[in-house]
């Protein structure tokens, strides 16, 4: 029997503030996310953001919470089970956790060491590679299952940010939406990171964001740099929607602070295009495979609210979810390895 675990990145409990603010200070506090000395983060965290933040983000989870809870929680539950209906249960035990709140990593490991499998495999469900989350995630699992006795073995998939059943997943999912919807433009907007992170993972130090063209191609100097992944990413999903170039543009969202994040940003494209009179936007939000707050309330209540405010229209582009194409390249992915 092999496990098989689907991580992602993690929701509160409840959209109140005292459990958002429990849910951040665990995820703003992890020193892969804010990268900076631990005293300053503790500054930042605790006296900065959380006092704030709180407030603001239990507001924007309200507007999307369901009767089944969190959008992010159910829709990777979804996932699991369907990827253990595929996958059978003679062989492969499926369940998901969070790298943040709950279910838990731990959870998880225990159960699949209760259980007595042979080997556990990990997918982090982050496509595009960064430190802040795949890394992070992988941190976690290790450590957890060094603080567990007898955890069977851990071994980890790579990140699938141009594997073709998550383009062609995103692609099915996008296409008869794009069709009915005839946008002017369309753009690929993935989470931000700070260029900091970037950088430090150019070994060279003279690769990236040294030139305007440094994310066009995968190359060695740029192996594992989250802003490459997300080009091909956005450039895979294009081709196979038969998107010409000029109709569609990468563009990053959710920063946070005043440090220069990765761009170009969302929010600004979005009142660019509608000022050049492209008034039908398109978004899709390929580094989230399950719809949580980025894509519902920061894209698809804020970001259409600001088009529709300026005479235009913005589609949001549902994420992968549980989409079956989506299904049978996890189990091939599981299978495979």
């Amino acid at each position: 029997m092999i496990g098989i675990l689907l991580v992602n990145l993690g929701t509160p409990d409840e959209p109140t503030t005292p459990a958002v603010r429990r849910y951040l200070k665990e995820f703003l506090m992890d020193p892969r996310v804010i990268d900076i000395d631990g005293f300053s983060r503790w500054i930042l965290v605790n006296l900065l953001i959380l006092p704030t933040r709180s407030k603001k983000s239990a507001a924007a989870y309200q507007k999307i919470w369901t009767k089944r809870g969190s959008p992010l929680r159910f829709n990777t539950e979804d996932l699991g089970q369907a990827l253990q209906a595929k996958l059978g249960d003679s062989e492969f035990a499926v369940k998901v956790a969070m790298r943040y709140g709950h279910p838990s990593i731990r959870s998880a490991l225990e159960a699949f060491t209760a259980m007595k499998v042979d080997s556990i495999r990990v997918l982090p469900l982050y496509p595009q590679y960064a430190s802040s989350s795949t890394e992070s995630t992988q941190d976690e699992v290790l450590k957890q299952s060094r603080l567990i006795e007898a955890c069977p073995p851990v071994q980890f998939l790579l990140p699938f940010f141009d594997h073709p059943g998550y383009v062609k997943g995103f692609a099915e999912i996008g296409k008869p939406l794009l069709e009915s919807f005839r946008p002017d433009h369309i753009l690929f907007s993935f989470h931000g990171l700070p260029e900091r992170q970037i950088l430090k993972g150019d070994i060279g130090g003279n690769y990236c964001l040294k030139r305007p063209d440094c994310c066009a191609e995968i190359v060695p100097a740029n192996g594992l740099c989250y802003r490459a992944h997300c080009f091909r990413s956005a450039q895979a999903i294009a081709e196979q929607l038969g998107l010409a170039p000029e109709k569609f543009t990468v563009c990053f969202q959710s920063r946070l602070g005043r440090t220069p994040w990765i761009q170009p940003f969302t929010d600004i494209l979005l009142d660019e295009l509608v000022q050049q009179g492209k008034l039908r936007i398109a978004v899709f939000c390929p580094s989230f495979v399950a719809d949580c707050l980025e894509t519902l309330e920061e894209i698809g209540i804020r970001g259409r609210n600001q088009v529709w405010s300026q005479g235009g229209e913005l589609l949001m582009i549902p994420s992968l979810n549980s989409n079956p194409t989506w299904v049978n390249a996890l189990a091939e992915m599981f299978r495979g390895i």
